[in-house]
């Protein structure tokens, strides 16, 4: 029988320590968003250097996290989180200080290392820590809010910092968070990795890489440049070494992933749910920060402030899930907060051009609210689900999967928004105007400020109502999504227990 033993004042302190790197790591997604054009004006960044800059970070992130996971597994979850915090810190001081875009994509890349490193070993060691369901539930909850808090934050911080420092303060902020966790990490943080792990798969890990990446890059170029032959074929590569990865797993004698793990409907289902739930939420963070800077007219830092109004009913999200799960089947529980979302993708198919700034709000306050329920029950499903050596493998692949779901996001809603976007847009337009509407609203938008008034207010005037019908096509589709979703993860899900009967990990006593 596994240990019902309840952690102590200790286990929770060290959460809170284990919420450093992941407010980080998570912030590191959007704290560019300001940055960027003070960096090209600094360091001379063309177009495609800067798409870079701003992807190399995630794409390196998505493919190592099954390999970071593995290894945790292997040579330990909290010296991988140290390891970690060394490359993450040393890497930050690089990109704060490059003297060109190829330093500055560089030390992006490492960054992306590092993060792969911390993401899983927290996730993991949480799972060691807190024996008792109960307080799992809590602490997950815990982590679920402070990733999604460091996401919302990225932008806002990074605005403050830009009005009053250089462009590399935005990088700089994360070395002192790594410094405090190299000191508080080896005190607070027990060790944990898998008992006769055996030797690390490198033709796995090699498998795994290539899998990932190809299908992300190939994803994120079809949602930004449409169809053509090179993300198709990237794609294809990445899911033909996708199973050759899977078949690698199933031969090695020391699988990186056990694949058996995908046998348990808590764990595969959880997943599935997890994956659609970061879809919608990204795919709808695309529309809402266009609508509120160019329909609106914000500024991008007003638009990042006013982007954490839906925090207020985010901030009692997570623990709401946990207290309800306490009490009914989860699996009502996850299918009530996809519900949830829904409504909140349902009051966005009212917006209009010239709605109240609530309407908006509010309606991604819902929708994020109710996919925080989902991800904490879900997060909770996945590593509860597995023995505790598994935990660093497990939360890799949750991980990748939120990878996936994101591109994935970006691509269908994104592309959905795109086609209803030009549908809506009328034809017979002067040629002048016709090209930069038909481009979408920031290319319209663009292209007004150098033409006459009259012409400008035309051109805004239409781009901005297809804009926003686009935007209401998209929340119509991700509310049927959502209320598909919430039935089929209640069917799928009903009657599972997240909780197996836990094998003790190998404990080494923390230095």
């Amino acid at each position: 029988m596994g240990t019902t033993e309840r952690a102590g004042r200790k286990e929770w302190i060290a959460l809170g320590v284990l919420a450093l790197p992941l407010l980080l790591v998570s912030m590191d997604v959007s704290v560019l968003y300001f940055a960027v054009p003070f960096i090209s004006a600094d360091l001379g960044v063309s177009a495609t250097e800067q798409l870079w800059i701003f992807d190399i970070y995630g794409f390196v992130l998505a493919g190592l996290l099954i390999t970071m996971g593995s290894l945790g597994d292997r040579i330990g979850r909290r010296r991988l989180l140290l390891f970690g915090a060394i490359g993450f810190g040393v890497a930050s001081l690089a990109a704060a200080y490059a003297r060109n875009p190829e330093q500055l994509i560089a030390a992006r890349a490492a960054l992306g290392i590092g993060g792969a490193t911390l993401m899983p070993s927290t996730l993991a060691l949480i799972r060691n820590m807190f024996h008792d369901a109960k307080q799992r539930q809590q602490a997950i909850a815990f982590w679920s809010a402070v990733m999604m808090g460091g996401i919302t934050l990225g932008p806002v911080l990074g605005g403050f910092l830009l009005e009053h420092f250089w462009w590399g303060s935005v990088f700089l902020i994360n070395t002192p968070a790594m410094v405090l966790l190299l000191v508080l990490a080896p005190v607070l943080l027990p060790e944990f990795k898998t008992p006769a792990a055996g030797r690390f798969d490198l033709l796995g890990s090699v498998l795994s890489l290539a899998a990932v990446l190809p299908v992300i890059w190939g994803i994120k170029e079809l949602a930004a440049h449409g169809a053509s032959v090179l993300p198709v074929v990237a794609i294809a590569g990445g899911l033909m070494f996708g199973l050759l990865f899977v078949q690698r797993q199933r031969t090695a004698v020391h699988p990186m992933v056990d694949l058996s793990m995908f046998r348990n409907r808590a764990f595969s289902g959880s997943l599935a749910a997890n994956t659609i739930g970061t879809l919608a939420l990204v795919g709808n963070a695309v529309f809402l920060t266009q609508y509120l800077q160019l329909v609106h007219g914000l500024s991008p830092l007003k638009a990042a402030l006013w982007s954490l109004a839906p925090s207020v009913l985010v901030g009692g999200a997570a623990p709401l899930a946990t207290a309800l799960a306490g009490k009914l089947d989860r699996a009502y529980v996850i299918g009530g907060a996809f519900v949830l979302a829904a409504s909140g993708y349902a009051v966005l198919t009212q917006v209009h051009v010239d709605s109240s700034l609530a309407v908006p709000l509010v309606g991604a306050g819902l929708l994020a609210a109710g996919l925080v329920m989902v991800m904490t029950l879900v997060t909770e499903a996945v590593v509860g689900s597995v023995a505790p050596e598994r935990a660093g493998s497990a939360s890799a692949v949750m991980e990748t999967c939120s990878e996936f779901g994101g591109a994935l996001g970006i691509a269908i809603l994104g592309s959905i928004g795109t086609a209803a976007y030009r549908a809506d847009v009328p034809s017979g337009l002067p040629p002048a105007v016709a090209g930069p509407i038909r481009d979408g609203l920031p290319a319209a938008t663009a292209a007004a400020g150098h033409l006459p008034a009259q012409l400008a207010d035309a051109v805004l005037t239409t781009a901005r109502h297809a804009f926003t019908h686009s935007m209401n096509v998209v929340a119509l589709v991700g509310t049927v999504l959502l209320l598909a979703t919430a039935v089929t993860t209640t069917l799928t899900l009903r009657g599972t227990t997240p909780v197996p009967a836990p094998e003790e990990p190998e404990l080494t006593p923390a230095a």
